[in-house]
C-alpha cells in the first residue's frame, strides 16, 4: 500500500499507534481479498465487497495521515 511513501510509512508505524493499526488491518484485508479473488478461499460477493470497501476506507485514512505528516515535516 502506498509504496512511494515507504519511508514515511515506516516512521508513522513507529510514531503513531493508530496509523500502525490501520496499516496492519489494511494488509490483513488485502491478504484475504487476494485469497478470495485467486480462489484459495471462498466468500460470497456481498461480503467480499464489504471487505474491499473497508480496505479502501483504511487506505484513504492512511493516505490522509501521510499527507498530514508530509505537511507537518515540510517534505
Amino acid at each position: 500500500m502506498l509504496h512511494e511513501y515507504r519511508d514515511i510509512i515506516s516512521k508513522l508505524k513507529v510514531e503513531n499507534a493508530h496509523f500502525a493499526k490501520i496499516f496492519e488491518r489494511h494488509n490483513e484485508l488485502d491478504k484475504i481479498v487476494t485469497e478470495v479473488e485467486e480462489g484459495r478461499q471462498h466468500m460470497d460477493d456481498l461480503e467480499l465487497e464489504k471487505l474491499k470497501k473497508e480496505k479502501l476506507r483504511l487506505k484513504d485514512e492512511a493516505y490522509k495521515m501521510i499527507l498530514e505528516y508530509k505537511k507537518k515535516h515540510n517534505l
